[in-house]
């Protein structure tokens, strides 16, 4: 295969690619301005334990467990104890059934 040909295979696969990731980062920081919204922020953060567990934490534990995005969703809006140690999770009302489960899926699409 010529130069010209690979350069333009090349540049097809980033014209092909670039849409994509560029969607991702948007639907990332709409994620995290939700969550920021909800006060999840408030004990949470993406790749570093405050209060409660990081995010990516929940996602590697959380991995392939059954009804995983019902249970977080769950936990999301009337709260939890004992799961991650001492602390509960406090119920977050102002959180909808469908911003948990949508919060819950992007959790554990972190990794």
């Amino acid at each position: 295969m010529s130069n010209s040909r690979r350069y333009a295979s090349t540049i097809d696969r980033f014209a092909f690619t670039l849409p994509l990731l560029l969607a991702v980062v948007p639907a990332q920081a709409e994620m995290l301005e939700l969550a920021k919204t909800k006060l999840c922020l408030a004990c949470h953060s993406v790749d570093t334990k405050l209060v409660g567990p990081a995010f990516k934490d929940i996602a590697a534990k959380e991995a392939g467990t059954p009804d995983v995005i019902e249970r977080l969703a769950g936990s999301i809006r009337s709260g939890s104890s004992g799961v991650w140690g001492p602390i509960p999770m406090p119920p977050n009302g102002t959180v909808s059934e469908a911003e948990a489960k949508t919060l819950a899926e992007w959790i554990l699409s972190l990794k």
